[in-house]
């Protein structure tokens, strides 16, 4: 294995976008360093995949709670030393030397000497059987692996081809934050072999991030205050650790906003080198971290609600769930809703930064265990401004736009069912296709007419609603809703039978039949 090679805060490997005014050079890549140093000038971060880009933020912005002294409460005002650096344009370049002249030798992704490589544990190479690797097939999480389907690309096991440092570094972030539970390579601590993973912190959960005009705007809204007991020594990240971790001991639990970004993983990874070309990645370990216990769950970026069973637990991914539809949860201190959602506790400091900020939406809808189905990615245009604490008067309004969009959203499956049922003559036909094909045509649209009617919201207070006519906003979701019936029951209104069931349904879009009362008793 080659010693001490591809420093990750040189080697170019995070994908960017850079801003207008930016001055060159404009590489498509850069490390860790440049990037925090030229923040300013970088628009954007640009990696495809939505979990890989969620996980390196939380690396980025402990590095940058870190290089900037905003890990710790003290001194002074917390809010009042970010808004310094934001004004300064730039993260502090002497905190970011400071940081790299400590650690960057912690930063290395293959490390033979040190036995140290960055998120990874050197010691699965003897713990675990060479002979029974994971493998780059699965270790990149959008490729076949073993027996599984193959969708987007065809591969060998036997003959993979071969991810570059950079894939394999992204990849290892997803595992970490991402990975499922259930059985994983067998590794052998203190005499005993096993070889089952508990899931990773993020597994199934959609998480949201306030995004500036710059990253650097992103990664000081990314930011909330640590407590006020909170020590830096106290609270490191993975590369800070003296020691590795006892993997036959419970996990440490997280002590401050470092550590809850950064080492909540249950899975432990190895990545090796290719002989010839370092720059490739030709194998990989991948198993359990801990044999007993779990990291408590906690995230400062996740919508968190309560189940029927009285248990807390964030809001899942959802790749046919518009981001528009969880907005209230994320402008609003107390969401409505019989789930009882939290908003991130990250948009209670977020607006400080910019009323101009956006929100990202970056998850993966999967299961548990294996099956991982879509990455989800969206985003808002400027929206926290509008939040309640800095604009409370269209708290109201907000929610009642989001309110009429689902209400007309579940009029119109229900619609579309019964119109199915009665077209059938079968009350037990649940009509799925055309309720789906009908989600399809009102979904977007009402989304569009959602954030059309949202510009137009006054955040002053001084007009009634915020500016906000319900009962025009009513009539176009009804609108909408109408559109996309009409569209998709048409194939059966050319028969008398397929009419008259159309006709009959049509009145769910508006409430359904009018609820009898029973007659009042005589006196």
């Amino acid at each position: 294995m080659p010693t001490n090679t591809h420093n990750l805060c040189d080697e170019p490997w995070i994908p960017v976008r850079w801003t207008d005014t930016a001055p060159s050079p404009h590489p498509e890549r850069v490390g860790l360093l440049e990037l925090l140093l030229r923040s300013g000038d970088i628009a954007t971060l640009t990696i495809t995949d939505p979990p890989a880009h969620s996980a390196l933020l939380r690396v980025l912005y402990a590095l940058t709670a870190r290089v900037t002294e905003l890990d710790e409460a003290a001194p002074g005002d917390w809010g009042e030393r970010r808004l310094d650096i934001l004004d300064a344009g730039q993260l502090p370049r002497e905190g970011i030397d400071a940081y790299a002249s400590r650690y960057r030798h912690r930063f290395f992704l293959y490390d033979s000497d040190g036995h140290r490589p960055w998120m990874q544990d050197a010691r699965l190479a003897e713990q675990c059987d060479a002979d029974k690797t994971a493998g780059v097939n699965k270790l990149i999480v959008t490729r076949p692996a073993g027996n599984t389907h193959a969708w987007f690309r065809h591969g060998s096991d036997a003959r993979p081809d071969l991810p570059t440092a950079a894939e394999a570094t992204l990849n290892l972030l997803v595992w970490h934050y991402y990975g499922p539970s259930g059985r994983c390579s067998a590794r052998e601590v203190n005499g005993i072999k096993t070889a089952s993973a508990t899931a990773g912190p993020l597994r199934t959960a959609l998480s949201y991030h306030p995004e500036g005009a710059n990253l650097l705007e992103t990664l000081l809204a990314g930011l909330v205050p640590p407590a006020q007991t909170v020590r830096r020594q106290d609270d490191p990240c993975p590369w800070e650790w003296e020691e590795l971790p006892d993997p036959d001991d419970v996990p440490p639990v997280p002590s401050g906003p470092c550590s809850r970004l950064t080492a909540c993983s249950q899975h432990a990874l190895l990545l090796v080198p290719d002989e010839a070309n370092p720059h490739l990645v030709r194998d990989a370990y991948i198993t359990w971290a801990y044999r007993k216990g779990r990291i408590p769950r906690d995230d400062n970026y996740l919508i968190w609600q309560i189940s029927q069973q009285g248990n807390r637990y964030p809001r899942p991914a959802d790749s046919r769930r518009a981001l528009w539809r969880d907005l209230d949860a994320l402008l609003l201190k107390e969401p409505p809703g019989t789930a009882q959602p939290q908003r991130p506790e990250v948009f209670t400091y977020a607006a400080e930064i910019s009323e101009d900020l956006r929100v990202r939406a970056l998850g993966f809808e999967q299961e548990g265990q294996a099956k991982d189905t879509q990455f989800v990615d969206a985003a808002t245009p400027p929206v926290l401004g509008f939040a309640e604490q800095q604009a409370p008067a269209t708290a109201p309004a907000v929610g009642r736009l989001r309110r009429l969009g689902e209400l007309y959203g579940r009029r119109l499956e229900r619609a579309v069912k019964r119109a199915w049922a009665e077209y059938t003559n079968d009350s037990k036909a649940n009509g799925d296709t055309w309720a789906a094909e009908a989600a399809a045509h009102y979904w977007p649209s009402a989304e569009a007419e959602f954030w059309h009617r949202f510009r137009e919201l006054d955040p002053t207070g001084r007009q009634p609603h915020a500016g906000l006519d319900p009962s025009a906003a009513r009539m176009a979701f009804l609108r909408l809703a109408t559109d996309a019936y009409e569209m998709v029951t048409a194939s059966i209104t050319r028969t008398q039978r397929g009419a008259k069931a159309v006709a009959n349904a049509r009145i769910e879009l508006y409430g359904g039949p009018p609820k009898k009362t029973a007659p009042a008793e005589a006196a």
